[in-house]
C-alpha cells in the first residue's frame, strides 16, 4: 500500500506530467525542419560518459552548419554573436528528473528505447513542449512492458 502510495504522489508531480505549451526559447528551432534535413537525434545531442545525459547541443554544433546557411537571419545572427562570445545560448530545458533518480539515456538507448518513448514526437515539433509523461508511474508502466525491473533499488539509491 505504501508503495503505491508513493507511486500516485510521484506521478502527479510537477515535473513530470506533460504540459503542452511550448516555453520561450532564446531563438525558435524547429526540430521537424532539422529532422527533415537528415539531421538525427545524435547528430545534436552528445550522450557523454557515464550516459547519464543527453546533452543540449553547444554553439558550436549548430555553427558546424550556420556559418555558412541562413547567416542572413536574425536567429542565425543571434546564435552567431552567443558562439562568437563563446557563450551558450540559454535554452529553457523542457524535461528534468529529480536527483533522486538514477537514469541513464545510454542504458535505454541500448535497450532499444527510442527517443519518442519518452520525449513524444519531437521529430514532427517546431516547438518543443514537455509532451512526453516522465512521471514514476509511466516508467514503472514501461518497464513492466518491457520486462525491465521495478524494483525500487533500480532506480533510486537505497537509503
Amino acid at each position: 500500500m505504501k508503495r503505491l502510495w508513493i507511486l500516485l504522489l510521484l506521478s502527479l508531480s510537477h515535473f513530470a506530467q506533460p504540459i503542452h505549451k511550448p516555453p520561450a526559447q532564446p531563438v525558435p528551432y524547429s526540430h521537424k525542419t532539422h529532422v527533415g534535413l537528415g539531421l538525427s537525434c545524435k547528430s545534436c545531442h552528445h550522450n557523454p560518459d557515464p550516459g547519464e545525459w543527453m546533452g543540449i547541443p553547444e554553439t558550436k554544433i549548430c555553427m558546424g552548419c550556420h556559418a555558412s546557411i541562413k547567416t542572413d537571419s536574425p536567429h542565425i545572427q543571434k546564435l552567431a554573436s552567443f558562439h562568437n562570445q563563446q557563450k551558450q545560448l540559454p535554452w529553457v530545458r523542457i524535461y528534468s528528473i529529480p536527483g533522486y533518480v538514477f537514469f541513464s539515456h545510454r542504458a535505454h538507448l541500448e535497450a532499444g528505447a527510442k527517443c519518442e518513448n519518452c520525449h513524444g514526437q519531437v521529430a514532427q515539433r517546431d516547438a518543443l513542449y514537455r509532451e512526453g509523461d516522465i512521471s514514476m508511474g509511466a516508467c514503472m508502466k514501461c518497464h513492466e512492458e518491457t520486462k525491465a525491473s521495478n524494483d525500487c533499488g533500480f532506480c533510486h539509491e537505497p537509503r
